[in-house]
């Protein structure tokens, strides 16, 4: 193995790692495939601030000339916010992207690969991905899953995203022995909706408490990470029902249109932000805020055991 020849940790990040100082991993999939100019540009600049804001240090992460960059410049954040070349990266597009030095954004997968490769334990995301309804057709089901079983980062997210199907990725999550977290709460979230109707397996009341679930699990020499499901502010909610509708419409333009496999999750969020008249833009921008801020204090209160 020789990953030190590929991994590009920007310094203030490599020292506050070797310091054992708290930092959050962010990925880079939310900012080239998730959001348009300049909103993500925007977003990119405030997420890093609310991390800084209570404390720890914000790592997003790209794959950029040929590196794996865990931290990124002012310049690397334009980049990755205004070139529309940039490709959506998972564990199996690593080395194709790093061979050929192409530019890639790193999805919840590819996130959590780089910050377990740098020593990051905790990783801010909007929703991970999942099972997607249909799956037992298509198989279609995201490499994210398999991520969590194997590689030891804790992703604070507003649960999966809404669009997929909630049950069976908490199914998988279970038989992959991945613990799914909540963050004072006892019911699953579904992104834009603080619940589900699905169950998590530990309601965790503050950021210390989770720390210490997430420490002794490793302590045990368990491999894999953790779902903290971390509910969207109640004022930012939308109505699940509606939701349903919405979703559903995407997904048949999708079908009607052939999107499949990595493509699908950026369609079906465009024109759900496009039927909801931008509505689900603001509630995802404030949901990822807020698992930002979460993701900090865990980060801090483990930094401390």
């Amino acid at each position: 193995m020789n990953i030190q020849k590929y991994l590009s940790v920007a310094p203030e990040i490599a020292e506050a790692i070797q310091a054992g100082k708290p930092v959050v991993a962010l990925e880079s999939t939310i900012l080239s495939h998730g959001m348009p100019y300049p909103e993500n540009w925007e977003f990119s600049h405030k997420v890093e601030e609310i991390i800084r804001g209570e404390g720890a240090i914000p790592a997003t992460t790209a794959i950029i000339g040929g590196k794996l960059k865990v931290g990124l410049s002012a310049e690397e954040l334009e980049l990755m916010c205004k070139d529309p070349t940039v490709g959506k990266v998972s564990r199996r597009d690593v080395a194709v992207y790093l061979a050929t030095g192409k530019t890639g954004a790193t999805t919840v997968a590819t996130t959590m690969m780089l910050a377990e490769m740098a020593g990051i334990k905790v990783f801010a995301t909007g929703g991970i991905g999942g099972v997607h309804r249909g799956a037992e057709t298509t198989f279609d089901i995201s490499a994210d899953l398999q991520e969590l079983a194997n590689t030891g980062v804790a992703v604070v997210c507003a649960g999966a995203k809404s669009l997929l199907d909630i049950p069976k990725t908490l199914e998988y999550l279970e038989t992959m022995g991945v613990p799914v977290l909540g963050m004072g709460t006892d019911d699953f979230p579904a992104f834009y909706c603080r619940k589900s109707g699905c169950k998590v397996d530990a309601n965790v009341p503050d950021a210390a408490t989770a720390a210490k679930i997430l420490r002794t699990k490793w302590d045990l020499g368990l491999k894999g990470g953790f779902v903290i499901a971390n509910p969207i502010p109640a004022e930012y909610e939308l109505d699940f029902n509606e939701m349903e509708g919405v979703i559903n419409k995407a997904l048949e333009a999708a079908k009607a249109e052939g999107i499949h496999g990595k493509d699908t999750t950026p369609f079906l969020l465009a024109h759900i932000k496009d039927y909801t008249k931008g509505v689900s833009l603001a509630s995802n921008l404030q949901l990822a805020y807020n698992n930002a801020r979460t993701a900090a204090r865990i980060a801090i209160e483990y930094s401390k055991l």
